[in-house]
Order: structure tokens, then sequence, then C-alpha cells
């Protein structure tokens, strides 16, 4: 009876519409949106599924709110939900009527429009008293999806809504971000969409005139800012997210000081003293935390570099230009030792600009070698005769070898040469699983007590599932089995090792390998498994690589990334744009409109994914693209006078393609394929 009365509802307005666009009769229309919107009490009555539910909000009930939050954390991850549950998950409105009233809405005569506008400033100019009622919190819920607040003309309103919902009590923001994450994708990402264009306009307005001057409402961008971390939050509530989180990236951002943000955050962090939009980093594009990354780095560079020639006059010392860079001098036959002891001399001037000279070959690093050198040093510590890292075929990714050993020292050097990689901005070809890099940020700040963990982070079957599949499968199974776990599986709080042949057995707790495991403990048992195989039995190499790391990349910009951020600044983006990369390809030789070169974007454009992936794999040494997109490869393609039966070459130092001539696409194609699928290694020339 109370789904009818509900459905009902969005039956008869429906019907009312109808009838109004057929008769020109508005009344019945006027009078609800009228009625509707007149009041925050009115509004959450219409748009209640019960009519007679009335909550106050936990300030209200006189019990202790943080306590209650505490309580409702706990219960959001318990499949067996109370009637509390219920209160914070579902604000109790009627959605379908919400969708219906606001859809129907636009396409209503402009009385009507303006009446709605005119009711929703009469509430939020109300006189408030005391708490927010929890039907408050539904009219916030609801007027925030209003539509009529994607026209600029609204947003004196909306601005003013936004205030009012930012400045709300940080328990009646928790019911909201549960709230809104029960909106579907077609409706929360409109909401996203409009705060984000807000933002934009008040920074950039089309036209000035539209809006009170900044000095008036400096609150706007602040207000609207919040409201958007609310939403968010929701969005990071949901499993897999509502949208992706590139959706939160303002790219208007890109086009101011960047760096007057970061030094405001810097000095004054997340105070309400001075807003700084790097207190809201979801809403800065990777692009745009890149260029805060470089020059910070750059800033610390020269800071370093300056320091060093002060040192070396105040000294009466000649200054020597090789003193402003790091300079790496290794051989090729002891790669890895040489490059480790380089790196612990110099540990001084990590932060300087990298320069690679090759013992006994005569050259200028242009960036070339330096390219080659990470290169070759990434193949040869990789390697799995190394023996420091293991590669998972079913995941196609790398993950820490558990081995104990004396020195831990070259896993410092792997997390060394991602910081440099991320300073002196060259994209590696390495296979992290994202876990490693949520680890690399747990802390984002080095602590400085000796004594607190690094790489220590909440691990779950999904992150497991990304290194080891089979493995998590097999304990999901084990979670849902219905049978008698202990009597069929017989295991106990104890896991075993194989470590240089020998078999090891370590207790996942004190006297775990007489606990066994049960119905009832199986959960604990898969949860100390998972931190075992993630945390704690690779804790030591884990560490030297985090500090490693962060010995070149210390810096608060880093409080600002997301572990998928991290490893789009280390390894790429996996998004290919290959009409970009035609659009900035230079070339040797050869004109764009030589046939050659026609034949060749016809094949390169057709090729399906994993093609297009070797091909860039082979001229560049990775198959990913750099944060600034293609035109950031500086991909040439060099005509190679020989002959036609020859396969074409590359030279992933300078990200070249050298190509012989051919005279069909057929040939071309051929010789291409062949070549970028029988590359080994890097492709290196």
């Amino acid at each position: 009876m109370f789904l009818s009365v509900v459905a009902n509802k969005c039956f008869y307005f429906r019907e009312d519409v109808e009838k109004a666009k057929s008769s020109g009769d508005w009344k019945t229309v006027y009078d609800f949106y009228l009625t509707t919107f007149d009041s925050f009490p009115e509004l959450s009555a219409t748009f209640k599924k019960d009519a007679s539910a009335s909550f106050n909000t936990i300030e209200d009930s006189g019990i202790n709110a943080k306590f209650v939050n505490a309580v409702y954390d706990a219960l959001l991850n318990t499949k067996d939900a109370s009637a509390s549950f219920n209160t914070i998950e579902d604000s109790g409105i009627n959605a379908k009527f919400v969708n219906a009233v606001y859809d129907a809405l636009l396409n209503t005569p402009q009385d009507i429009q303006k009446t709605v506008l005119k009711g929703i400033i009469n509430s939020l100019l109300q006189d408030w008293k005391g708490p927010r009622t929890k039907d408050d919190l539904r009219a916030y819920f609801i007027l925030l999806q209003n539509p009529q607040f994607n026209n600029t003309s609204t947003y004196v309103i909306y601005a003013h809504l936004l205030r009012q919902t930012a400045s709300l009590v940080e328990a009646d923001h928790h019911f909201l971000a549960h709230w809104f994450k029960k909106l579907s994708q077609k409706r929360f990402k409109p909401l996203v969409e409009r705060l984000l264009q807000f933002i934009s306009l008040r920074l950039f307005p089309a036209k000035p005139e539209e809006f009170p001057p900044i000095s008036k409402c400096s609150w706007w961008i602040p207000s609207a800012s919040k409201v958007l971390a609310l939403l968010n939050t929701a969005n990071n509530l949901v499993h897999p997210p509502l949208i992706p989180y590139t959706d939160f990236y303002n790219s208007t951002l890109d086009h101011i000081d960047l760096m007057e943000e970061y030094h405001t955050w810097q000095s004054f962090g997340n105070s309400h003293s001075r807003f700084s939009f790097c207190q809201y980093p979801f809403v800065i594009s990777i692009a745009a935390k890149k260029i805060i990354i470089q020059r910070d780095s750059e800033q610390q560079m020269i800071s370093i570099a300056r320091q060093s020639l002060v040192d070396k006059v105040s000294r009466r010392q000649r200054p020597d230009m090789n003193m402003l860079f790091l300079n790496m001098k290794v051989r090729r036959t002891h790669l890895v030792s040489d490059s480790l002891d380089e790196l612990t001399r110099k540990r001084a001037d990590l932060k300087k600009k990298l320069k690679v000279t090759f013992v006994g070959e005569a050259g200028l690093d242009m960036g070339g070698l330096t390219k080659e050198w990470f290169l070759l040093l990434i193949r040869q510590i990789f390697h799995p005769d190394y023996g420091m890292f293991t590669y998972h075929k079913d995941s196609y990714c790398h993950w820490f070898s558990s081995f104990k050993c004396d020195n831990y020292s070259e896993f410092r050097l792997v997390g060394i040469l991602m910081g440099l990689a991320v300073y002196n901005s060259i994209t590696l070809d390495i296979r992290f699983p994202p876990c490693c890099y949520k680890k690399l940020l747990s802390p984002p700040i080095v602590p400085s007590d000796q004594n607190t963990p690094v790489g220590i982070c909440s691990v779950t079957t999904d992150d497991l599932c990304q290194i080891m599949p089979e493995l998590a499968h097999g304990l999901s199974e084990l979670l849902s089995y219905e049978g008698n776990v202990e009597e069929d599986f017989y295991s106990t709080f104890q896991v075993f090792q194989e470590e240089f042949g020998i078999i090891k057995s370590y207790n996942l707790k004190p006297g775990g390998d007489k606990i066994p495991v049960t119905n009832q403990n199986r959960k604990e048992y898969v949860q100390l498994y998972i931190d075992f195989l993630l945390n704690k039995s690779i804790y030591k190499q884990f560490a030297a690589f985090y500090y490693g790391f962060h010995s070149v990349c210390a810096s608060n910009a880093l409080m600002l990334l997301r572990p998928e951020e991290v490893e789009i600044l280390v390894c790429g983006s996996p998004e290919l744009d290959m009409h970009a990369l035609q659009r900035s390809t230079q070339y040797d030789g050869y004109a764009k409109t030589d046939l050659t070169i026609r034949y060749f974007w016809d094949v390169v454009l057709g090729f399906p994914l994993d093609l297009q992936k070797k091909l860039l794999h082979f001229t560049t040494g990775s198959d990913r693209v750099p944060v600034g997109g293609m035109a950031d490869l500086n991909f040439k393609i060099s005509k190679n006078e020989t002959s036609t039966n020859w396969l074409p070459v590359a030279h992933t130092c300078f990200n070249q393609l050298c190509l012989p001539p051919y005279k069909s696409k057929k040939d071309l194609k051929q010789k291409l394929i062949i070549g970028i699928s029988n590359s080994e290694g890097f492709g290196l020339e």
C-alpha cells in the first residue's frame, strides 16, 4: 500500500503536467510548485516516502555525536544493518518523484520557474534557530539537485545554498555524503559538473557584470569546494565509484597560478583563514599536480645548486658547472653496483638535475643517456634471475620478493630510481600493482621518528587480487564456504613460504600454529594472511624502497596525490590517443605528406590496441603515455636509407623510429608488425 502511494505521486504529477501541456492551463502544476518549494518543511514533506517519519539530527537527541559516528562507521562494515544504519543510508526521499519534478521543471512556463526560485530564496533567508533537523537536511539534499542552478542567472541563489550546506556541522555532512552515494550515476554526475562549472565561471566569468564583485563574494568558491568535497566523499564510499575520480578534475585550474595556491597551502594548511585549492586536491588535475611537483622540484634543485656554489666560493674554490648536477658515472658491465655506489656517495645531490656518463664512451647527456641508464638499470633489476622481485604472470605485475637478506640497499636504489624518474620527468616501464603506490603514500610525508612504521596500509582481498588473483579467489571462497571450515580445510593461523628451497612457517598471530581456522574466525584469518603477504613479510624490503623514493621526492606536494596519480607520474597513462601522436610527430628525411608516412599512419591507426601498445613500447621503451600526453613524447620518424627488405629500427632513448621507404602499404604493415612483435627487452639499439 505504501509503495503504491509513492508510485501514485509520480503518476498523478506526470498526468497533471501532460494535461497542462495539452490544455495550456498550468494552474494545478503552478500550485504544486508554489506549495512544494515554499519552505523546507513543505519540501521535505512532499518528497518523503513516509510523511509521518520525522527525525532530528543527532545533535538534537543529546547523544554524543562522535560516539554515534563511530557506531555508524562500524555499521557500514556490517552486512546485517539495523534501523540506525538505515537512517544514515536512506534519506527517506522518493528519488523517482524528485527526478520527475525536476525533469519537468525546465519545460514549464517562466512564471513557475521563477516561483520555485522565489520559494528557495525565502527558505534560505529564514532566520535559523538551533541545529538543523533531519527534514532540513532532506531539503538541502533535494535543492542541490535542482537543474535550474546550471544557469548563471541563478548563481547568487546557488551560492547561498552552497554556503549554508557547507556550514552544516560534520555529523550532518556525514548524512548527506551517505545519501548522495545512493544517487544513480545519471543524477550524480550532473551535480559534480554543475559545481565545477560554478567554480570555473566564478574564476573566469564570460560576463563579469553577471556576478557581484569578487571582493563581496570571496566565499563562493570555498563553499562550492566544500560541497564538492561531500560529493567526492560520497563517490569514494561506493565500490566501484559512481564516477571516475578524474571526473572531479577542474581543468580551469590548469590556468591559474598553481604555485601561489601551493605556497598558500604550505603556509596556512587546511585552516579556514586562507583558502587554497590544494585543500581540495581531488579537483586539481594530474597535469596540474605534475606542474606543482616539477616546479617544487626545480626550486629545490636551484636551492641546493645555489648552496653548493656558495660553499665553493666561501672556500675560495673555483666553481665547476658539474657541481650543479647529479653526475652519474657508471660502467655498463657493473651497472647496478656502480649506480648504487654513485647514489650512495652523492646522496646530498639527489635533488639536482640528473646527468649520466657511461665510462669509456664519448658524448654529452642531452637526455638520451639518462633515459638509457634508467631503461638498462630497470631491465636488469627486475630480471627474474636477480631475485629482488617476483613476476606474477596472472596479473602481469612485479611484487617484492619476501626472501630475507643482509642488505636491502638495492631496494632503496629502486625507490631512488622511481623518485629520480618523477623528479626528472622520465616515464619508467615498471609494472607494480596499485597497492604498491598506496603503500608508498603511507604516510605521504616521511615521519621524523625513525621508529614509526612506513609503507604499511590497510589491505583487502581486492588488493591481493591485483597481484595474486588465484590466491585471492581461494580466500574469497573460504569466506563464503557454507560447510564446516575447521573440519574440511584443517588449517591453522600459520602460513608457509619457500625461501631458497627451504619451507619456512610463520604464525599469523601468537600461537597461530595451534589455533584452528573456523567459521567464526575465518575473516580474521583472511585479513591476517593478506596483511602478512602485502605488509609484514616484505616490510624491510618495502621500507628501504619507501625511504629511497622519499629521499628524492620528499615534498608536501605528495600529499596532493592519490596512489593512482603517483603510478601515472612514474609509469605514464595507459590511455593511448594515436591521432594525437600523429599530430605531434616530427619528421627527419620525410615529410608528413610522403607516401611512406601516409601508409604508416593508415596502418597504425588501423591497428588493434595491443599492436599500438607494442609500437609505443618498441619506439619509446614503454607502452604508456606521459602525463602531458602524446605531445610530450617528442616522437620522431626518421628516414632509414637502407634496403626495404630491412625491418624498422627504434632508438628508444630518443623516442625515434627509423623507417625504410617501403613501396607499398602491405609491405610496410608486414615489416612493422614483425619488428614490433619480436623486439627483445626494451628494443634498445
